[in-house]
């Protein structure tokens, strides 16, 4: 069960929609201007962007919502755009195209075949025999099968339609809403291939997308992890105070700085282990012992994209792959942790990896 979100003004009429939860339950924004308002991101599915929607209403005022920024391509930012039919939505180009790729129906089909094979030892032991087989993907599915469940199974895509942004920039983009502009800067390839931050200049504030988590561990889906600490370096030197990241709490440049630093030190250990031969599992268990962010499976996808870095490799894997591997880790590192093998450390929001 999750907390009831939040509509917090962050500036003159300028807001963030809160929600807290693991998985999915990202944040969005709202930009009041004097002809019109600008929506930050939809949610993951109809039923919880509709609710966001009902909220903004009663602070929109004359200004209604006119236009949609998508800050990229991840389902929980975009999959409520159909809502908004009649405006304009907008993105980045490698954002658009990149949203093509995952359609919600696929999503769909996906959380109920989980939710059927993590119910049936049947089903599990006949995709293992597909598996051995050479049906790789089959394998992927029951190792991926709990995971998504737990991750996804509260979210419902039946009723979500894609659509994808009408209009689409490169670099830089500026909105004049009557008395705000709002400046669209891309600094993707990172956490996507599209990622973009919205600036609020007169306000002070700043909608980063996924380029933050904050109190969690983020992922990098296309990397390279040099793109993302450029990215928290162009927000660093912006004149900002109010810092709205994709997931978590609120915060300033200090929790900027912590994601960058979080980058920089994990790059690190990543060149460090990879000479010396430990294994991406290995390390990820050693690294998420000693920080108490949440989401901490997240750790095998961002060393394993670092490690694919350093080998010069450049095709990710699927994301059923990177699914089965998280769900793996999430079983080990969960019963390390109840054995008291790994104890968990105190909440805090630590800016070392070491």
């Amino acid at each position: 069960m999750t907390a009831e979100p939040e509509l917090r003004e962050v500036g003159s009429g300028v807001y963030a929609y809160l929600q807290r939860g693991s998985w999915g339950y990202s944040n969005a924004g709202l930009v009041r201007g004097g002809r019109a308002s600008l929506l930050v991101d939809t949610l993951y599915d109809h039923a919880l962007t509709r609710r966001m929607l009902t909220r903004m209403e009663r602070v929109t005022g004359g200004a209604a919502i006119e236009s949609v920024v998508n800050t990229h391509a991840n389902g929980d930012h975009c999959w409520g755009n159909a809502l908004l039919s009649d405006k304009k939505i907008i993105s980045s180009e490698a954002t658009a195209h990149e949203m093509r790729e995952l359609p919600p129906r696929l999503m769909q089909v996906l959380v109920a075949s989980a939710r059927t094979i993590s119910g049936s030892s049947a089903a599990q032991r006949a995709l293992r025999l597909l598996a051995r087989v050479g049906i790789k993907p089959a394998a992927h599915l029951v190792d991926a099968a709990y995971f998504i469940v737990e991750a996804f199974g509260a979210f419902d895509f039946g009723a979500v339609q894609l659509r994808v942004p009408d209009t689409t920039f490169q670099g830089t983009l500026e909105l004049d809403l009557g008395d705000k502009l709002v400046q669209l800067i891309e600094v993707g390839p990172a956490h996507t291939r599209g990622d973009v931050l919205v600036h609020v200049p007169g306000e002070r504030v700043i909608y980063t997308g996924d380029i933050l988590f904050i109190d969690s561990h983020p992922i990098m889906w296309a990397g390279p992890v040099a793109n993302w600490i450029a990215a928290c370096d162009r927000i660093l030197a912006l004149d900002v105070d109010t810092v709205v990241p994709g997931h978590g709490p609120i915060t300033d440049k200090q929790g900027v700085r912590e994601v960058r630093d979080y980058w920089v030190q994990l790059k690190q250990r990543a060149e460090q282990a990879r000479a010396a031969g430990v294994g991406v599992d290995a390390l990820a268990h050693e690294l998420a012992s000693q920080r108490s962010w949440g989401e901490p499976e997240r750790l095998v996808v961002n060393l394993a994209a670092l490690y694919r870095e350093l080998d010069g490799q450049t095709r990710a894997p699927l994301p059923l792959a990177l699914l089965a591997h998280m769900g793996r880790f999430a079983r080990e590192h969960g019963a390390a942790a109840d054995s008291g093998e790994r104890p968990a450390a105190e909440h805090e929001r630590s800016v070392n990896v070491v």
